[in-house]
């Protein structure tokens, strides 16, 4: 007769707080690299010139007058010049992201849409403008817009010189030509951040389930209904990605401004003259709080509309 089995002892548990103690070292030491150089050289070299923005400048020595003071933020408000900049740079963020999100849409849905090898040439074709140097870029197209460029000598030979002579002559909007007038500017801003709209929309609108699309047709519902009561509310994430990306993008670029449009200050162009040609830190400061606040107040209005609710 066999002796009876006798049952295994249970195993015994490792000491979660060895183990976890070297793998959070490990963890930890990984990490350390990307931590410290991103709270000491990116968010300390950020505070410590937020925090100009406090001090004043004094108008006769020009040297920073370290005392706290809001007189450097009120002046961004009270004086015209700085308040001028403040509207252009923030209109012209508002018109880059509204343009981007009516081109990027149906070219996101329709390439949303492909499979296999259609679907990888059309992605190559909209990531391939970023392969090239952004200044670049935006030199080939000041290029293009100039008075004599590529542009004008097409619509000349479509004889189409009347609706850009047109265009030119739009208050505020137009100048000599499309290389140095806001028109010009906006054309740029459009196609260097148009990708940046596409690719999260693309990602957005593949996530729809086509049983959706088909039951809303079922239902007897017309494609423009179907779009606005099904497609787009399931996009919503994609498209406030996407316009995060392209609104702060335009709100703190100062290349475009520079080489591309008519003349007058942009945010971006402010900080970077503040503080390196005229020495002004605390203006320069101040002026980078702006697009911080901005950015912060759509992201809480996006969240609370519902936009990041199918992240």
């Amino acid at each position: 007769m066999s002796a009876p089995v006798q049952p295994l002892p249970p195993a015994t548990a490792p000491r979660p707080g060895r183990r976890f103690g070297r793998a959070g070292f490990i963890t930890l030491l990984l990490l350390a690299p990307p931590l410290l150089w991103l709270g000491v050289v990116y968010l300390g070299s950020l505070l410590g010139l937020l925090g100009y923005g406090f001090y004043s400048i004094d108008d006769f020595t020009a040297q920073v007058v370290q005392k706290f003071t809001w007189a450097t933020f009120a002046s961004l408000f009270t004086t015209p010049s700085n308040l001028d900049v403040i509207v252009r740079t923030v209109l012209m963020s508002v018109a880059v992201t509204l343009a981007c999100a009516l081109i990027a849409f149906p070219i996101a849905r329709y390439v949303a849409l492909l499979r296999g090898r259609q679907k990888a040439v059309w992605v190559l074709l909209i990531t391939l403008p970023l392969w090239a140097s952004y200044l670049v870029r935006v030199y080939a197209w000041r290029l293009i817009l100039a008075q004599e460029g590529v542009l004008s000598w097409v619509l000349a030979k479509l004889h189409l010189t009347g609706l850009l002579d047109a265009a030119l002559r739009v208050p505020v909007l137009g100048g000599p030509s499309l290389s140095s007038s806001y028109l010009g500017m906006f054309l740029v801003f459009v196609y260097v951040w148009l990708p940046y709209m596409i690719l999260p929309l693309q990602a957005a609108l593949e996530r729809v389930p086509g049983s959706l699309v088909q039951a809303s047709a079922d239902l007897g519902a017309r494609p423009f209904q179907t779009f606005w009561r099904v497609i787009f509310p399931l996009s919503l994430p994609g498209l406030a990605a996407g316009s995060i990306f392209t609104f702060s993008l335009t709100l703190g670029d100062y290349i475009i401004p520079g080489v591309v449009g008519a003349p007058g200050y942009f945010i971006g162009q402010m900080v970077y003259t503040q503080q390196g040609t005229a020495g002004n830190l605390p203006l320069a400061a101040a002026f980078s709080v702006v697009p911080i606040l901005i950015v912060t107040a759509y992201l809480g209005l996006a969240r609370r509309l519902g936009a990041f609710d199918a992240l």
